[in-house]
């Protein structure tokens, strides 16, 4: 039969629309869905409801206020400690550290008695002058508790656990606000970098987290005692130490890079600041502690340094090379949200992009 009889005829047609709707039905059927229609996410990895503090984006109505950050002598990553338990490990006793300094000679116990852990969960002491915050968070055996505790320190195998507790088990489900950051109150795990994040294809989708110099930037006066909502405090130390003059610059802040400003005008040239970028403005960072020195942190979980260096050749730490100044262009871009509260989380409005997806497990 000649191909034009065939388009003439009319069984024929209808043969041919008949194949044809059912080809893109299979094919509709048998799409692959992407890591960008991930229909649901993973507790563990991307914790917290939609509407969390840590996954809501910033909005349309969001009141930026200069935040006047300046470039930092040190771009730095400050180290979370985060851990899946099982109930099979051995229960380990918890203590207080019994300093800042010398972390593994407490005795006093906290308000977590025992965590079941491995023995191979090993957190070094204080070196030197070196004391990291080590804020910590542990996912418990019935795969919905979290405790938390900072600075985290365990000196030897089989040995107890040494940290602060947090007060109040956190639900993975639920806001996921506090938590075991020791200068403003707020979640370990949430906001935390987390690894395969800065050297992945796929964009980061949660807000970060920030430490600043306290003498540089936090303020303090009798009204404004060095924190807002979400934190719950800021350091003891603040009345002395918080010296910055911009009264919205404290713990709890959240910063964000302003829509007007775009990658290009920053002129960022590594793909990891690139990533970082986008995170910080469609959700941006919240201050959680006090980086001590002339340092600007970002929060990131143990290990993401490590496989940053693998995959690029250099280190995100520093006080020099392409990243660090992308760094320092990223917090010298960022401003603060100012009516950020819990009635309009990121400034409220119109969302700059989708919500989190629900928690598949």
């Amino acid at each position: 039969m000649k191909l034009i009889t065939i388009f003439t005829n009319r069984r024929w047609r209808l043969r041919i629309f008949a194949v044809a709707t059912s080809l893109i039905a299979t094919l509709l059927l048998t799409q692959v869905v992407t890591p960008s229609q991930t229909l649901t996410r993973d507790k563990y990895l991307w914790p917290f409801a939609p509407t969390s503090i840590w996954n809501m984006p910033i909005g349309s109505g969001a009141r930026y206020k200069p935040a006047y950050i300046q470039k930092a002598y040190w771009a730095g990553a400050d180290t979370i400690h985060l851990y899946k338990l099982k109930a099979s490990d051995p229960l380990r006793s918890v203590y207080a550290p019994g300093s800042w300094e010398v972390r593994c000679s407490g005795t006093r116990k906290t308000t977590i008695s025992v965590l079941p852990v491995p023995d191979s969960l090993i957190v070094p002491d204080t070196v030197d002058t070196s004391t990291p915050n080590n804020s910590s968070a542990f996912l418990m055996p019935d795969g919905r508790t979290i405790q938390q505790l900072n600075p985290l320190a365990r000196c030897q195998k089989s040995g107890p656990v040494y940290g602060y507790a947090h007060s109040k088990p956190v639900d993975i489900y639920g806001d996921g606000i506090t938590g075991s950051h020791g200068g403003s109150g707020l979640s370990a795990i949430g906001g935390t970098i987390r690894k395969g994040e800065l050297i992945g294809s796929q964009p980061i989708r949660h807000a970060l987290k920030v430490l600043l110099d306290s003498k540089k930037y936090y303020y303090y006066s009798q009204s404004i005692p060095g924190y807002r909502w979400p934190a719950d405090r800021a350091d003891q130390v603040a009345p002395t130490d918080y010296k910055g003059r911009n009264p919205a610059l404290v713990m709890g802040s959240l910063l964000a890079i302003p829509s007007w400003v775009t990658e290009a005008s920053l002129n960022l040239q590594t793909p990891a600041a690139k990533k970082l970028f986008y995170a910080l403005q469609n959700y941006g960072a919240y201050v959680v502690d006090n980086a001590g020195w002339d340092c600007h942190y970002i929060a990131v979980e143990k290990g993401v340094n490590e496989e940053f260096k693998q995959i690029y050749g250099y280190s995100m730490v520093g006080k020099d090379g392409r990243f660090y100044e992308d760094f320092m262009r990223l917090f010298q871009a960022l401003y603060i949200v100012d009516n950020n509260s819990p009635i309009s989380i990121g400034g409220g409005g119109v969302r700059r992009v989708a919500l989190a997806p629900p928690i598949g497990n």
